[in-house]
């Protein structure tokens, strides 16, 4: 198998602030500003989005089993109970979602 070669590049321009800062990134991650560049931009990208689905499902989850609960006791919901638990629900689940990430996460990381 032909290894892959990068042939394609992505550019922007920043001011000599936020370049600075950048290079501080860049240096403290052991990384030169390319390799860094392109971790940021495909994996930290990808592990965001893993982040706020897993989220989304937990804060859905959240609330079926709360309303599951209730029907099977036969107890009502109100509407006020209803916003609490989806406020509750919204309150927690990006905080639940990044703590479950986290094992695979430090898996993954060199």
């Amino acid at each position: 198998m032909k290894p892959s070669f990068r042939t394609k590049s992505v550019t922007t321009k920043v001011t000599d602030e936020e370049y600075a800062r950048l290079e501080g990134l860049a240096g403290g991650s052991g990384q030169n500003m390319s390799e860094w560049v392109r971790r940021v931009l495909l994996d930290e990208h990808a592990e965001s989005h893993e982040d706020v689905l897993l989220g989304e499902v937990l804060g859905l989850r959240t609330i079926l089993l709360n309303l599951l609960f209730k029907v099977a006791k036969s107890e009502p919901m109100t509407e006020e109970q209803m916003q609490a638990l989806i406020a509750a629900a919204d309150a927690g689940k990006m905080e639940r979602a990044r703590k479950l990430l986290a094992p695979a996460a430090s898996e993954v990381q060199p």
